[in-house]
């Protein structure tokens, strides 16, 4: 009766003690090392809406300023195309351009950085002190 599970002198294997349930798939059905849970998701280097939109317009066109020519990017070109038609009078371009402007300053600045008075100078030593008479 030797190499039984009855018997005490043979050594389970890993497959038999270990216990299936759940969060514990069965060893045969778990992703091999390397193996993808989605084999035909999307491929690497694939680029989102964002990207290929900030891609483009970074672009580099070249224009006629003051009879020079100069390479910006295409979105500094659009946004001067849309200065220049709200300057124009453009109700929607005037509108839209202003709205632009609104967006972009209400949005909140960085913090700037702030200098600790006496009360916290003194809050921290007293951490200090305790965190390094807590460690051995």
């Amino acid at each position: 009766m030797t190499g039984t599970a009855d018997d005490p002198a043979h050594a389970p294997t890993r497959a038999e003690q270990y216990e299936v349930g759940y969060c514990r798939p069965p060893l045969a059905t778990r992703f091999r090392p390397g193996q993808s849970g989605n084999p035909r998701g999307r491929p690497k280097g694939t680029r989102n809406l964002r990207t290929v939109v900030a891609a483009a317009a970074r672009e580099q066109v070249e224009i006629k300023d003051n009879d020079r020519p100069r390479r910006i990017t295409k979105l500094e070109a659009a946004v001067k195309q849309l200065v220049n038609r709200a300057a124009k009078g453009e109700e929607r371009a005037t509108r839209f351009f202003l709205d632009l402007l609104d967006a972009h300053e209400s949005r909140p600045q960085p913090p700037e950085a702030e200098s600790f008075g006496e009360d916290d100078a003194a809050v921290m030593a007293d951490l200090v002190r305790r965190i390094r008479a807590s460690s051995p």
